[in-house]
């Protein structure tokens, strides 16, 4: 095969394969129609290295904004500074309390097989961002954490401790084109967590950075601004706060402001390795959020019932080949 378009379109004929290439058009067909698109990141995507994929769809425009988790925010930045101190653990399902103790021991927080270098990870990011905290504080001014982020990286502070080509980091290409993103739960993260003990400490104060009722506010005008016309499309990958916050802005509009004129959101996609079940969000079909006012009868909805560090690259090469 000459390309992974050809073999997906070759082999992927029926149920969730058929499923990932029915979706794939359609995100396609979405964008050729002028729609804007939203991806959001829950789980561990950017420790899964998704950037080596995702920071080409921003690149070539691929994607409009993004939703993540404050996890997923800073572990592109702590990839991109640190790779090289990464440990593998492909036995991870074979570690006793005591071999997790000593990973612990030994400065290393697992993800999975992966484990994360606490020194040159998240130190290397914290003594830098916390100049830009306390620099913004001094000068009165307040950013969503991404915005320090972006801040971060386009200084070029970092550039001396990059161990990846910074091509393969989905927030470098971000910050190049200052894409939107929504991060809600933003304290839910390592660096919310450093955030907040200078708070305690008395070193910053809360406001400076932005909260996550902000960021609604953000999203209601980004997308009162962008769903004309085609509309902007869903692309959900896992569940959790990355994909429930962004998706209720649309409802939100619509029942709490009363705006009548508001689009539903246009495409739906999400990943899920979530069995379809009673009461569980990611386990939800699309169909039920027509009765909470996020999806219109006639939106085009898929579900690929998958891994996503398997189906997301597939859906994005093959988007990127069309």
């Amino acid at each position: 095969m000459s390309s992974i378009s050809e073999f997906i379109d070759k082999y992927y004929l029926h149920f969730n394969a058929a499923a990932l290439v029915d979706a794939s058009k359609g995100y396609k067909a979405h964008l050729d129609k002028g729609g804007k698109m939203m991806i959001t990141l829950a789980g561990a995507m950017s420790t899964a290295e998704m950037g080596k994929i995702l920071a080409e769809m921003i690149r070539q425009d691929k994607v409009q904004i993004i939703s993540c988790t404050g996890a997923n925010l800073e572990e592109d930045l702590m990839n991109l500074v640190a790779h090289n101190s990464y440990k593998r653990v492909p036995n991870y399902r074979d570690l006793s309390p005591q071999e997790e103790w000593d990973l612990l021991e030994d400065g290393f927080n697992r993800v999975t097989d992966t484990c994360i270098p606490e020194e040159e990870a998240f130190r290397r990011l914290q003594k830098h961002i916390q100049k830009i905290w306390k620099d913004a504080q001094a000068s009165g001014e307040r950013y969503f954490p991404h915005e320090y982020m972006y801040k971060l990286l386009l200084s070029g502070v970092l550039e001396q401790y990059y161990e990846i080509d910074p091509k393969d980091s989905w927030m470098l290409a971000a910050a190049e084109k200052n894409l939107p993103i929504v991060v809600p739960g933003w304290e839910d993260s390592t660096m919310g967590n450093i955030f907040t003990s200078y708070c305690i400490k008395g070193e910053l104060n809360y406001s400076t950075v932005k909260s996550g009722l902000e960021y609604m506010g953000f999203l209601t005008e980004w997308y009162r601004a962008n769903s004309g016309d085609a509309g902007v499309g869903f692309f959900q990958i896992g569940g959790g706060i990355a994909g429930d916050f962004p998706i209720c802005v649309v409802p939100m509009m619509y029942q709490d402001l009363e705006w009548k004129d508001v689009p539903f959101w246009a495409y739906f996609c999400q990943i899920s390795d979530s069995t379809t079940s009673y009461g569980s969000y990611s386990g939800a079909v699309p169909n039920e959020k027509i009765t909470w006012g996020k999806l219109d009868i006639n939106t085009p909805k898929f579900i690929v019932e998958s891994d996503a560090t398997i189906v997301a690259p597939l859906m994005f090469a093959y988007i990127l080949e069309m």
